[in-house]
């Protein structure tokens, strides 16, 4: 089977962090939709809905014109509450077992939120879930935009998992992944699957694009396997390279230009992937 996924790739060196104000240094003015994307009430797409649907204000006025530009003195109000820019900062977390991926959990769990502390003072949400037990890269963000996309299913975002067994794959199961199943919500089709040791065929490793829910453990699950520990490796390009368990960072410039490659500029059909 293809190895691709599961080598170590190459990573860029630079590791400060980026932040981007939405109003430019001179002041520019903008779209009233991207003004509220920067404010986090919604992707532009949902703000243009949002607008027609009277909810906006631009200096106590309700606006209904989708091409508006607003600038930097302008008050800006949605459903009554003034909403202002926000920069955007995109962190990414190694998971640890037992986070829930929300922001708060009504049961008192400890949430990924718990992990960032107070370093970070923006209010980011996760970009998709991983489950309490499911350990790995997550991404984090107050883009809603980006965000949007990166977990839009015509997008080919691809996530690559390491999975540990209960018991050895027999290799006509990896052939059976390998060539696609049929589960209760529907057909699946991964991108690669191998063993990832020689020595120990419990341990296997996954690449795919879908996000469907607990997707890597219902796959073996429908073979009769028992996932004990499940690791996403990649997300989008983006490694666990010197990001210790339970450690975070924020992205590079050059990272954060590739997750925006994928999530708006690299448009590719989903191909029936799920």
């Amino acid at each position: 089977m293809a190895k691709r996924p599961f080598r170590k790739p190459s990573e860029d060196k630079q590791e400060q962090p980026s932040e981007k104000l939405a109003f430019s240094s001179a002041g520019e003015p903008m779209r009233l939709n991207r003004y509220l994307a920067h404010a986090g009430v919604a992707s532009r797409r949902k703000a243009d809905s949002l607008i027609a649907d009277g909810l906006v204000a631009v200096n106590g006025v309700v606006v209904k014109e989708m091409g508006l530009m607003v600038e930097p003195k302008d008050k800006v109000t949605y459903q009554g509450k003034l909403v202002r820019p926000q920069r955007f900062v995109y962190v990414l977390l190694n998971k640890p077992r037992g986070f829930v991926t929300t922001t708060d959990d009504e049961r008192g769990r400890k949430t990924v939120m718990d992990l960032l502390g107070e370093k970070v003072t923006q209010r980011v949400y996760p970009v998709g879930r991983l489950d309490r037990q499911t350990m790995g890269l997550l991404l984090l963000t107050n883009d809603g935009g980006l965000a949007e996309h990166l977990m839009h299913p015509r997008y080919e975002i691809e996530k690559v998992y390491s999975a540990t067994l209960n018991k050895p794959m027999l290799p006509e199961d990896l052939e059976k992944i390998a060539a696609g199943l049929t589960l209760e919500d529907g057909p699946i089709k991964v991108d690669e699957v191998a063993f990832t040791d020689s020595r120990d065929a419990s341990k296997v490793g996954l690449a795919l694009h879908t996000g469907r829910n607990r997707i890597v453990r219902r796959i073996f699950e429908h073979l009769g396997y028992t996932v004990e520990q499940l690791d996403r490796v990649i997300y989008a390009g983006l490694t666990k390279k010197d990001l210790q368990r339970g450690k975070w960072r924020h992205l590079n410039p050059v990272e954060i230009a590739k997750l925006k490659h994928f999530g708006q500029g690299g448009r590719k059909p989903d191909k029936g992937r799920a």
